[in-house]
């Protein structure tokens, strides 16, 4: 969601005893987790971590999920650091065939998304947090022109909605892929083409990225663009209001919840670190209350661990789909190339 880019730095000068150094059978000083730019949570949320053992955390991050899991993949068994935040179903296959974690079983096993959990064999990554991706809509847009915000991915075809829709392009966007796997999802592999076809004859708009999307484009946030639809969040509403300046009461937003895909990201100790055991307290801690509790309102996504409580604006406003639209992660490593050639000429 809306993120802003940064790098925690909690403890430089012991870095060379940290991840890429030390002994295995002794405490490292530190730690080095490595995440997406957009891994944003409170400043100071490792404190209690470090109070418990005596590590110090640093976060290095780079790039976006893909990025992130391209690096992990040709690194593998010599990593850069020592525990990987933000593999997600739609790339996890990728990095478990590359051997790039291994197995830990979190001590908070039992408090976990189940389905979640079952997404994985042999304990190789913890879920962290879910979240979906979904088409959301300009309230006050559809209000004045009186039109009615669409219904279903089908709508998002018709001639009423001709040059409304502004989507990431899959190839350089996770939530451009999510939403090119839920029109798979929802279409078939002999279908999901046509609909692309249809998208681009309807005037979709294809950008880079979300922050390209949702901040330039669409015209229900910041950037008070011509589009009323774009693809974005469940939870990008609550963050409407979290930011909102000045305050509202209500998001200006809301999600057609029928377009919705799940994701799902994980934690994993990684491969060839020399510092597991406490790679693995750090795992831990990751899915446990204390941090958990932190994601809604900083990354804006659903705690994975199911004992924490969700503020009141993101029970509020965020969208809950009953029935999120899903995919088997080997079937989507098995087919992402091909399909993002497909979608290439379908769409573009």
């Amino acid at each position: 969601m809306k993120r802003r880019s940064i790098a925690i730095t909690l403890f430089i000068a012991a870095f060379a005893l940290g991840a890429c150094g030390g002994d295995s059978d002794s405490s490292p000083r530190s730690l080095t987790l490595l995440a997406y730019d957009s891994f944003t949570p409170s400043e100071g949320i490792f404190d209690a971590f470090t109070n418990e053992t005596g590590i110090e955390v640093e976060v290095v991050t780079g790039g976006d999920g893909g990025e992130l899991v391209a690096k992990a993949v040709l690194t593998a068994g010599e990593p850069e650091g020592d525990v990987l935040w933000g593999v997600d179903n739609t790339l996890m296959s990728r990095a478990l065939d590359a051997d790039v974690f291994v197995p830990h079983r979190s001590t908070h096993i039992d408090d976990l998304d189940p389905a979640a959990v079952a997404l994985v064999n042999d304990d190789l990554l913890t879920p962290v947090d879910t979240g979906d991706v979904c088409v959301n809509y300009d309230k006050s847009w559809f209000d004045e022109k009186k039109l009615a915000p669409p219904v279903s991915l089908e709508d998002l075809a018709k001639p009423d909605y001709k040059g409304l829709l502004v989507v990431q392009n899959p190839n350089t966007s996770s939530p451009g892929l999510a939403f090119l796997l839920a029109t798979i999802a929802r279409f078939g592999e002999n279908g999901w083409q046509d609909y692309w076809t249809s998208l681009r004859d309807n005037d979709v708009k294809v950008v880079d990225g979300w922050t390209e999307a949702y901040t330039v484009e669409f015209s229900g946030s910041s950037g008070k663009g011509s589009r009323p639809l774009v693809v974005s969040y469940a939870s990008s509403p609550p963050a409407e209001v979290v930011y909102s300046d000045p305050p509202v009461d209500a998001p200006p937003t809301a999600v057609v919840e029928s377009t919705c895909f799940r994701q799902v990201e994980f934690a994993g100790i990684l491969r060839g670190t020399k510092n597991k055991d406490a790679a693995a307290k750090l795992v831990d801690y990751l899915s446990g209350p204390v941090f958990q509790a932190d994601l809604p309102l900083t990354l804006f996504v659903n705690p994975a661990n199911t004992t924490v409580e969700l503020p009141k604006v993101f029970t509020d406003f965020a969208a809950t789909p009953d029935a999120p639209l899903t995919m088997d992660p080997a079937q989507i490593e098995a087919n992402r190339t091909t399909w993002l050639e497909e979608w290439r000429a379908a769409a573009l």
